[in-house]
This record gives C-alpha cells, sequence and structure tokens, in this order.
C-alpha cells in the first residue's frame, strides 16, 4: 500500500483539488509541501499534532515538508471555526512563540540540506507594502466569493473585522510565495482551511498560469462533533510544563470508548493491519486499546521513558497501590489559604481540573471528585494546612489524580 492510500485508509483525507495529481506526486516522492502553524501560543497543542504526523508520514515517503511559522499571520489571526476575534499578541510574544514551535516540531521532523525546511512567513510579509500588494494581487479576488467562504461564517454571524478579512488574503499569498521562491506544489491543512487553501491555488493560477494543489486533512472530532484535544476546558499541550507526560497520557487513556479506534487509526504509527485486527476485538477489550493508544501518543510526544513512566502510574494507582511519584504535583502557596485552610473547589482550579468555580461546584455535585479514597460531598469542602503539610492526592472521577502539598 502505498502513502496515499494509507492515507485514505486511516481517515485522514478530507476533501482534494486534484486527487490523481496529489496521488501521483505523494505516492511518487515528489511532494514539497508546506503546512502553516500560526503562533498564537507559547506551545503547541494536542490540535496540531495531526499535522505533525501527517508531515512526518509524508516525509517517511519521500517528500519534502516545509513548516510554515506564521510570524506575520499571526498579526492579523485566523477567524475560521471562531465566533469571537483572536487575542491580538505584540510582536515579541509572537516571536517567542515561534521559537517554542521550532523546537517541539524537530522532535517530529528531520529538518537539514534536502529534507525539511522550517520558514517563517514574517520574512515576507511583515516587508509588504498594503498599496504595492493590493495593486499585485487585490484583483484576484472576488468579495463576494470571499463573503460565501466557510472560514468566516461563524465570524459573519457577530460582525467579522476588516483586519481578519484580510486573513484569506496572507495566507493566499503565502502559497503563492512558497511556490514561486521554494518550488512548493501542495498545501496541507485542516478541513476549516479550505477555503483559504484554495485562494491560494487561484492566487496562483491567475499569477503565474500554473496549477498548484491543496489537501484537506479530517478534523479530530469525538463521537460528538466536538474537536478533540482538551480536557477541563484548556488544551492538551505538548510541552510537558503545560501538560504533563502523566495528564497526556490519561486524556488519551480516557478518550470515550467509540473514538478509540478513530485515535488509533488517524494518529499512531501502528501498522494498519494490526489495526484491523484489533478492530475485532471483543468489547472486553476497550481498555488495552486505550492503553495503546495512550502510550503510543504519549511516546511520540515524550519519549518511550515518559510513556513507560506513565503507564506504570496509572497502572498502579488505579490498582489502588502504587508508585506516586510521577503524577501532576501542584505546590499551594501558603498566602492562598484563609483562616488555615483552602476550598476543594479552590483547589480543583488551581490544579486545572476545572476550568472554573462553577464547573468544579458540578463537579462535586455529581460526586466526582475524591480526596484520598474518601469522596467530597459537600461543595464548602475545605483542606486544611495540616493537611497539605503531609499531602493529599485527588482524584476526578475515575480519570485524573493529582497530588496538592505546601
Amino acid at each position: 500500500m502505498q502513502i496515499y492510500e494509507e492515507l485514505q485508509a486511516r481517515g485522514l483525507i478530507a476533501q482534494v483539488t486534484d486527487e490523481p495529481q496529489i496521488r501521483e506526486l505523494v505516492n511518487n516522492g515528489k511532494a514539497r509541501f508546506y503546512i502553516g502553524f500560526d503562533c498564537t501560543a507559547d506551545s503547541l497543542t494536542a490540535g496540531h499534532f495531526m499535522a505533525l504526523t501527517l508531515m512526518k508520514r509524508l516525509q517517511m515517503a519521500g517528500n519534502k515538508p516545509i513548516a510554515l511559522i506564521g510570524g506575520g499571520t499571526t498579526m492579523i489571526g485566523d477567524p475560521s471555526g471562531r465566533t469571537d476575534m483572536r487575542k491580538m499578541l505584540t510582536k515579541e510574544d509572537i516571536d517567542h512563540n515561534a521559537e517554542c514551535f521550532k523546537r517541539q516540531m524537530e522532535k517530529f521532523i528531520e529538518f537539514g540540506e534536502d529534507k525539511a525546511m522550517m520558514i517563517n512567513n514574517a520574512d515576507w510579509l511583515l516587508n509588504l507594502n498594503y498599496v504595492d500588494m493590493l495593486r499585485d494581487v487585490g484583483a484576484c479576488f472576488s468579495v463576494n466569493n470571499m463573503l460565501r467562504a466557510e472560514c468566516y461564517k461563524q465570524r459573519m454571524e457577530k460582525g467579522l473585522s476588516f483586519l481578519e478579512f484580510n486573513y484569506m488574503i496572507m495566507q493566499s499569498y503565502d502559497f503563492y510565495y512558497l511556490f514561486k521562491n521554494y518550488d512548493c506544489n501542495l498545501q496541507f491543512g485542516g478541513d476549516d482551511q479550505w477555503s483559504n487553501m484554495l485562494g491560494g491555488t487561484e492566487l496562483i493560477r491567475r499569477k503565474l498560469g500554473k496549477d498548484a494543489n491543496a489537501m484537506t486533512i479530517t478534523l479530530l472530532t469525538d463521537s460528538q462533533g466536538k474537536k478533540m484535544g482538551k480536557t477541563a476546558g484548556n488544551a492538551v499541550w505538548l510541552d510537558p510544563n503545560k501538560t504533563s507526560p502523566f495528564d497526556f497520557y490519561q486524556y488519551w487513556r480516557n478518550v470515550d470508548d467509540a473514538d478509540v479506534m478513530k485515535c488509533i487509526r488517524m494518529l499512531t504509527f501502528i501498522p494498519l493491519e494490526e489495526i484491523e485486527e484489533m478492530d475485532k476485538w471483543e468489547d472486553s477489550r476497550i481498555n488495552e486499546k486505550k492503553a495503546i493508544l495512550a502510550y503510543s501518543l504519549t511516546a511520540l510526544v515524550h519519549g518511550d521513558e515518559e510513556a513507560r513512566k506513565a503507564e506504570e502510574t496509572s497502572r498502579a494507582l488505579f490498582s489502588g497501590a502504587g508508585d506516586d511519584a510521577n503524577m501532576p504535583h501542584t505546590v499551594v502557596e501558603e498566602a492562598s489559604l484563609s483562616d488555615g485552610s483552602i476550598t476543594v473547589i479552590d483547589l480543583l482550579v488551581l490544579g486545572g481540573l476545572a476550568q472554573s468555580k462553577g464547573e468544579a461546584r458540578r463537579l462535586i455535585d455529581q460526586g466526582g471528585i475524591s480526596i484520598d479514597g474518601e469522596k467530597v460531598t459537600s461543595v464548602g469542602a475545605t483542606v486544611s494546612k495540616e493537611a497539605l503539610s503531609e499531602g493529599i492526592k485527588l482524584k476526578k472521577g475515575k480519570k485524573i489524580f493529582r497530588k496538592y502539598s505546601l
């Protein structure tokens, strides 16, 4: 099976501009493709994970990836799939985030001469003269078509700013620039980027009279249609200082039963033949599948040693007797204590097990919180300074453990 057929079998391909041509390019190692990453935070997330693994798969098949760091486009902010405008970041913040992205990408992609390239679109976008750019490419875009684009739909409901309206032109210009200067013949992106990607292929056709192609990958959603890669309302980060390897492992270990095989197909490098065999396993082996998924992804992001520690800690804790050395640990500042204690609600928010106090109250009301094995029954429950001095273990449902101490 060649790489294009493998991508199909894994359910990764959503839309393509010219399937025969794209198939020929990627199957014969002739694709020089790019994927863009806007620097909206100081770490990549699980939401970026599928794009990174796609780059790795295609590179292993002989194709040349270009990781495009969005130092320029982040100055505007992608409106795709948003109901509100993105937070405006300073150039200093964007540059810092770009450096963080580079370090994380190097764990997945092999960069170097005649291998993968890493380029920042700030190098050309920030030097453009606005009037010159309008004269150069403005006539190639139909405002009527842009307003119908899927990427603007949610923002149109609350009011699309002119700032965001320019994003499609900037992303299209990226493809045009890379096509001209780096022989980039293919763009990949999430399925919510389809309109922006078509803008790039059309700009290349109108300005250069040549064909370029685009392909979107399926968005990673759960069985309810919600984007995966968040826990307690927060992103699952690839940076171990923002989401510990244990928490990362736990997130994938606890995905819904209906989503396990899809995640294994789309995200892991387990051979398809083995996945088909796993698909035949009885329902009683669902936890075995989840453990395989969690270990595989944690090993890809954090290495085999951290994956092994997370697996052993999880197994030991859930059996009720285990080493908690690798559990996430939250230090409670004494200044946050009131009258020598702190509420369980505040602990849940402090440790990231709840996004808000309202969510923390609901978790307690639903009987989903335990401390050292004892269920918390009151939303007014507190933990004393003495208990924190000795250290406590807090459990949310059956899923997440966290240690707290002063």
